[in-house]
């Protein structure tokens, strides 16, 4: 099973007032397992970079101005995603701006079926929680130490990180394959991985209350219960 993780940095938040794709980033996963191949664009918007986008991305005008257009690259974005699953977080901002650029150059869009919101995930898992990439970095021990800037390639490793936590970790021999459905990269890759320990154990989620509710329920079974042998 192929997917592709993706990102795009923008210029401001809504196309249909002018504002344009700046850079795109995507990884490239099968069976849950990177292959290492990416697809990675930086985007001329042919408009000033608004100050506010500036601070967060940190990609200028000057920067910009020589970089290929979106219809430049569209073509080999589409090659590249293809019919597979696209891994977004928060995706119907995402898709309304490749769908928007893509329909400016009469170019097919992409359809909305076709992107998994990683936020919806999230949210579902942890309902009430906080559940921006960065939080859930924090949340599963992911390192995002680099993303002092939002840049689309970087997003899309550290969100490939977050989605294999959110479906439950790595599990590259969960699905089976077949040497005509495993592309050379991705049949490499999954051979040479290895299962690690974490270099940092993930904290507890355990309450102090819900800690010391567990410990009186168990001291009312009495010394006999397993669990009180275990404390």
């Amino acid at each position: 099973m192929r997917e592709i993780v993706l990102d795009t940095e923008t210029t401001g938040f809504e196309p249909s007032e002018g504002d344009r794709i700046v850079e795109i980033g995507a990884v490239e996963l099968f069976n849950h397992m990177p292959t290492g191949r990416t697809f990675h664009e930086y985007i001329n918007p042919q408009r000033s970079m608004p100050k506010a986008a500036f601070e967060v991305h940190g990609l200028g005008d000057d920067f910009l101005r020589d970089k290929p257009l979106f219809r430049d690259v569209a073509q080999a974005f589409l090659d590249f995603v293809g019919t597979d699953i696209m891994v977004i977080h928060n995706a119907s901002f995402d898709m309304k701006f490749l769908n928007h650029e893509l329909g400016a150059i009469g170019l097919p869009k992409l359809p909305n079926a076709q992107a998994l919101d990683t936020l919806a995930m999230a949210r579902q898992k942890f309902p009430g929680s906080p559940s921006s990439l960065d939080a859930l970095c924090r949340r599963f021990g992911v390192d995002n130490s680099g993303r002092e800037k939002h840049g689309a390639l970087l997003d899309s490793e550290i969100l490939a990180e977050v989605y294999l936590e959110l479906i439950g970790g790595r599990q590259p021999d969960f699905v089976l394959s077949t040497e005509n459905n495993r592309s050379k990269e991705g049949a490499e890759i999954a051979t040479a991985w290895r299962p690690q320990p974490r270099a940092t154990a993930l904290p507890s989620r355990l309450t102090g209350d819900e800690a010391a509710a567990h410990a009186a329920f168990v001291e009312k079974l009495g010394e006999a219960a397993i669990w009180a042998k275990r404390q």
